[in-house]
């Protein structure tokens, strides 16, 4: 049975509206007009136990909103959703109780508490018996680096060092389904290494249902087996980053590092996209000609250090896509 099933969700808002100045501000108090948003349009997808998927989107896509209907905070205008079997908006404490929430932009922490404080408010919220919570802080506490934070007001955290934190704290209940939101902002390198390590483990050792929302596309490359990618509150892909790269069948790129920084290369099926010293970055389309055409057609022509070709890079991807949407 699916851990999450969602079928047809729908959610409009009702956004005020004036005209611009103190005379529209005027008539504003008196004749109030609204506009309907539709932020989710029939939203509909299923996923199993263990699944790590990631929900991608632009600003205003309808990717907040999804999550605050699987949490529970909001209620749709229509459609059906269940977790674990449950209907998050009518049995919001024992659907609480099984899932995990962080937002990269919002703490679940107490600003002036120290941050085992906090910790300690949370068990005590989740009821958690004491040798379970002691044994999962002391995990969670020693996975992700942060035991010399604990007596550390919050508010004298840095953001990367909260993030860190704020993951350890929604983990202590042991949830079975986890939304994360910019999970790896503010994050140094090794630090967000660390984090996609502990949350692939999550999901494959634990079993843990996670639902990842990010912006940045290097995160979804290395974590998610699944991506629903959302604009103007329908999906427009539900498949693997394979699926997505499909989208553009029609260019390849090519990085040579030339023997003579000096050469220039002129060819009339691709395009030179820049150049840093000897290294030429080009754009081909494969299905006029063939990726090996073009490298035996180079090669012939001049010498060759290096060379590699690649796809264009998932983040120009995702916007055409969204480019062609909008026209």
């Amino acid at each position: 049975m699916a851990h999450v099933v969602v079928e047809n969700l729908v959610k409009t808002f009702q956004v005020a509206e004036r005209a611009p100045g103190m005379w529209g501000a005027i008539k504003g108090l008196a004749h109030r007009r609204y506009r309907s948003v539709r932020a989710l349009d029939g939203i509909s997808f299923a996923l199993d136990a263990g699944e790590l998927v990631g929900y991608i989107g632009p600003n205003g896509a309808g990717k907040s909103t999804t999550v605050k209907v699987l949490a529970g905070i909001l209620v749709p205008d229509a459609g059906r959703c269940e977790i674990m079997g449950r209907t998050p908006w009518r049995e919001r404490l024992a659907h609480v109780a099984q899932i995990g929430v962080v937002f990269g932009q919002r703490t679940q922490l107490w600003w002036d508490l120290p941050v085992v404080e906090s910790f300690e408010l949370l068990r005590d919220i989740y009821r958690v018996p004491e040798g379970e919570y002691r044994a999962t802080r002391d995990e969670l506490v020693a996975r992700m680096g942060v035991s010399a934070l604990l007596d550390t007001p919050v508010r004298q955290l840095s953001l990367g060092q909260r993030m860190r934190c704020d993951l350890v704290a929604a983990l202590l209940h042991r949830p079975q389904i986890l939304f994360l939101d910019e999970p790896t902002i503010g994050l140094d390198a090794v630090s967000k290494l660390a984090v996609r390590d502990f949350v692939r483990e999550l999901s494959r050792d634990k079993g843990v249902t996670i639902i990842l929302t990010t912006h940045d596309m290097d995160d979804v490359e290395a974590l998610c087996s699944r991506i629903l990618l959302i604009n103007r509150g329908a999906l427009l892909l539900d498949g693997t980053v394979d699926d997505l790269r499909a989208q553009v069948r029609d260019e390849r790129r090519l990085t040579v590092e030339l023997a003579d920084p000096t050469a220039t290369i002129a060819d009339p099926d691709c395009v030179v996209l820049g150049r840093e010293g000897p290294r030429v970055r080009l754009r081909f389309d494969p299905t006029r000609i063939s990726t090996a055409q073009v490298i035996a057609r180079i090669t012939a022509n001049h010498a060759i250090r290096d060379l590699y070709v690649e796809h264009p890079p998932i983040e120009e991807i995702v916007a055409r896509v969204y480019a062609e949407v909008a026209d």
